[in-house]
């Protein structure tokens, strides 16, 4: 998968109060540069606690559920959208199905 755009992720990593995601961030990284996803249940097949929400949006917990992500996946061309990271309270105060911190 194609994963757009690893600098949103660097940007919230490089932030002090968000150095401790960093790792995890880089790990998701590269999983998901690695696969090749083609549907949700493949998603799902991976990380099982990830959330599939309706419009290719996926949620995933990251280090232990102190982080969030939200992507938006195109299965047909293989790319992957970073649409919010975020601690879980940032997470709680967003509409995950809208939200584009892209924007």
């Amino acid at each position: 998968m194609r994963v757009i755009a690893l600098s949103t992720l660097r940007s919230f990593w490089a932030l002090p109060a968000h150095r401790h995601a960093e790792q995890a961030l880089k790990a998701w990284y590269a999983e998901a540069t690695a696969a090749a996803w083609t549907q949700p249940a493949d998603v799902k097949a991976r990380y099982a606690n990830a959330s599939i929400l309706k419009g290719g949006r996926v949620v995933f917990s990251i280090k232990g559920n102190d982080y969030r992500l939200i992507v938006s996946i195109s299965y047909k061309q293989q790319v992957v959208y970073v649409k919010f990271v975020g601690t879980h309270v940032a997470y709680d105060a967003i509409d995950a199905e809208t939200v584009d911190q892209t924007q």
